[in-house]
């Protein structure tokens, strides 16, 4: 990651990207869920739901050690923010009703405990994603969208089955590393952000990073970006105010379209 963690808005005067500020705790509880909810509504209709296979986490502003969640069966295009949960590092259910996924528990929990810069975190079984992650390869700098993720994420090339163990969380999370995303390697995608924000953007532009780089070699032999302008892009479009930004019209769209999101 390259920016510290913390929520950002476009400040309202010189237009620079600038932390958050909030009178109450309870005040950036309430904006981290209602981001939340409508980054689970942005991959609902993005169809990256599979049954019931996927989850996002943002870290609790009061409690550290504490995220909120998606319980488990609910649909991404039906979900509210009333329906979100609060769960501790030891798997407990502190807030809300409705089931755990075991699996969110035993990812996002290590994540959030391994990575205190991370706010955010998301993870869903993508078709573009799991059919990229079944080759077990990083993605290539091919476009100037892929150049987000330059020498910025990993493979985890362990599938073992469905998530269930700890010791396999952790191995999730140290394939991470200090990176914003990482393939998991017959599974789907994973990313990370210093908010919801640039967590969910950058799950959507890895998905369409894996569609175009298997759309360009079913086609033929693609050109890759030279290293040195990959990294000049990376720095335009790889930082977590460009991943923030990006969001942004998403998310008005989405919450135009479905305000009953917030009940």
């Amino acid at each position: 990651m390259n920016k510290p963690a913390y929520d950002v808005i476009m400040s309202q005067t010189g237009g620079d990207l600038q932390p958050a500020t909030f009178e109450t705790v309870e005040e950036e509880r309430q904006y981290r869920k209602k981001r939340l909810t409508a980054g689970f509504r942005l991959f609902g209709k993005l169809g990256f739901d599979e049954g019931a296979a996927g989850h996002i986490t943002v870290r609790d502003p009061e409690y550290p050690d504490h995220f909120w969640v998606n319980p488990f069966g609910v649909s991404f295009k039906q979900i509210k923010m009333s329906q979100l949960l609060l769960v501790n590092h030891k798997g407990d259910v502190v807030e809300g009703e409705g089931m755990l996924n075991g699996a969110a528990f035993t990812i996002h929990g290590n994540i959030h405990a391994a990575r205190p810069d991370v706010i955010a975190a998301a993870h869903a079984h993508s078709v573009y994603g799991k059919s990229w992650s079944s080759l077990g390869r990083e993605l290539d700098p091919l476009t100037q969208d892929s150049c987000a993720f330059y020498e910025d994420h990993s493979l985890f090339d362990d599938f073992t089955g469905v998530v269930l163990d700890a010791d396999e969380g952790r191995r999730i999370g140290a394939a991470l590393g200090q990176n914003k995303a990482c393939i998991l390697q017959n599974h789907g995608l994973l990313t990370v952000g210093s908010c919801v924000d640039s967590a969910v953007w950058w799950f959507i532009t890895m998905e369409r990073t894996c569609q175009a780089q298997l759309m360009a070699e079913a086609a033929g032999t693609p050109k890759l970006i030279r290293p040195e302008i990959a990294e000049i892009t990376y720095n335009s479009v790889g930082t977590e105010q460009a991943g923030w930004f990006s969001f942004q019209p998403m998310h008005d769209v989405i919450v135009a379209e479905q305000p009953d999101m917030f009940g």
